[in-house]
């Protein structure tokens, strides 16, 4: 299942960035799929980028919310999040992908759940994405997306490449840009020692796929009368968690490997999404 999941990794993050020759031009790809939204994290103003991210989609509706709100962003994110809720961060999102593959570099690993962290990406997702592009709208009009604008790791690969090919916006640099390539360089150094750091504590699409982990229609599903409560699920669970006790937990990114070691096959990929 491991492979299948790296190879639909692989396919999807080619099919979200097919303008690979941009990373040589600096241009932006602005053609008519630019307005659809992709459901993970993949920046609009990546050189490679097809499509829109929905988390800045939504951030630029509340960011001119009297102009209206854009209920097709709202009505995207919805339908995923009831569908598959965090099977897209373990299946369909490049940036969850990218810190995998550089946490199979050998260095120490960090093994630990840190429980606490895990809320942190709920407060990005209420301040970042909604409450300071609301209020800016509110007092000014217009507001900004403010989680794009301070964090966005993905957001910040994308500025990298356009850079390095425009002098203008070479000059135009600042401590910002700065500030946000020391972000990213934390991220993906600590994607070494921690699984997917970013996806855990940060991401506030994360967050919101993960409010509808438990209802969603994939799930996994725990059959406890087959279940010998062993203990290998919660061995190789990367995201540390306990998935005879929780597999439909808001950090769950459905990546299927507790299916793979139960022994008994008491673990399984359900459309009902729940335990028997």
């Amino acid at each position: 299942m491991d492979k299948r999941r790296k190879l639909t990794q692989i396919i999807i993050t080619l099919l979200y960035n097919p303008h690979l020759k941009n990373l040589f031009t600096g241009r932006l790809y602005t053609g008519k799929t630019k307005s659809v939204c992709v459901p993970g994290l993949n920046c609009y103003s990546c050189p490679t980028a097809a499509g829109s991210c929905p988390l800045g989609q939504l951030q630029q509706s509340l960011a001119g919310l009297k102009k209206g709100i854009n209920t097709y962003v709202i009505g995207f994110l919805l339908m995923f999040a009831a569908l598959f809720g965090r099977f897209v961060c373990g299946w369909l999102c490049p940036f969850g992908f990218l810190q995998e593959l550089i946490y199979r570099i050998p260095v120490p690993k960090c093994l630990k759940r840190l429980r606490i962290l895990g809320w942190l990406k709920y407060a990005v997702l209420t301040l970042l994405v909604f409450l300071i592009p609301i209020l800016t709208s509110i007092q000014k009009g217009i507001g900004y997306p403010a989680f794009c604008k301070y964090i966005c790791p993905q957001g910040t690969i994308g500025g990298l490449f356009l850079i390095r090919t425009s002098e203008a916006l070479q000059e135009r640099v600042g401590l910002l840009f700065v500030l946000k390539i020391l972000i990213l360089l934390a991220i993906l150094v600590t994607s070494a020692f921690i699984f997917r750091p970013f996806c855990r504590f940060i991401c506030p699409l994360g967050a919101i796929y993960g409010l509808f982990n438990r209802i969603s229609l994939i799930g996994i599903k725990h059959d406890k009368n087959i279940c010998t409560s062993c203990g290998l699920c919660k061995k190789t669970c990367p995201m540390r968690l306990e998935p005879e006790k929780e597999c439909n937990h808001a950090d769950c990114i459905r990546c299927g490997k507790c299916i793979k070691k139960c022994p008994e096959g008491a673990l399984s990929f359900s459309g009902k999404n729940r335990s028997t």
